[in-house]
């Protein structure tokens, strides 16, 4: 069976075109440099959110809040074993199951990912649902119930940490998105693909 060398799969075509028809080769698929994007934002977020809980357990004791700006923002540990605002204490293990499932459900719409702006919220969400997953699974009292580990306390807002404002703003961004009829793979809502 011979196979031609210059035909070329469609998919792969559009790939390395980003869906240009021109005939010229892009030096990078916009796709991938999306995927990249996203990786490296949810990765960045992973790192920074992992460190800072660290610090705050090496340097803060429980019931002793480091006070930053008058009584209105101050550094304050606190272990959460539901989601966020402390709601769903007792279903831990079902909270662990659907960050699991975000984090699933982000890769693959990464899989079709164009538009920048999309790879930054998914990123974001991405991120901080891995930071969170990671106390959930290692920290105490044990696999799929680990209590996540919280220290930014702003005001009368409930105590939260990087991966919470991660995933707040990632999800914010998605939902702004999603109004103004921007698709993942950079279309807007209604335009042909």
């Amino acid at each position: 069976m011979s196979q031609d060398p210059t035909a070329e799969n469609e998919t792969d075509a559009e790939d390395r075109n980003d869906g240009d028809t021109s005939g010229a080769v892009a030096p990078r698929p916009a796709k991938h440099q999306r995927r990249l994007l996203l990786f490296a934002i949810a990765g960045t977020i992973l790192a920074t959110d992992l460190l800072t809980k660290i610090l705050a357990v090496a340097n803060i004791e429980p019931g002793r809040p480091v006070w930053l700006i008058g009584d209105l923002v101050s550094l304050r540990l606190v272990r959460n074993p539901g989601a966020a605002f402390s709601m769903a204490t007792g279903m831990t293990w079902l909270l662990t199951l659907v960050a699991v499932g975000v984090v699933v459900g982000v890769v693959r719409i990464g899989r079709t990912l164009r538009s920048p702006w999309w790879a930054l919220g998914l990123g974001l969400v991405l991120g901080g649902a891995l930071g969170n997953l990671v106390d959930r699974f290692f920290r105490a009292p044990g696999v799929m119930q680990g209590h996540v580990v919280d220290f930014v306390s702003v005001g009368w807002w409930p105590v939260f940490n990087v991966a919470d404002s991660a995933i707040v703003c990632g999800a914010i961004l998605l939902v702004v998105l999603t109004l103004v009829g921007l698709e993942p793979d950079g279309t807007r809502k209604g335009e042909e693909k």
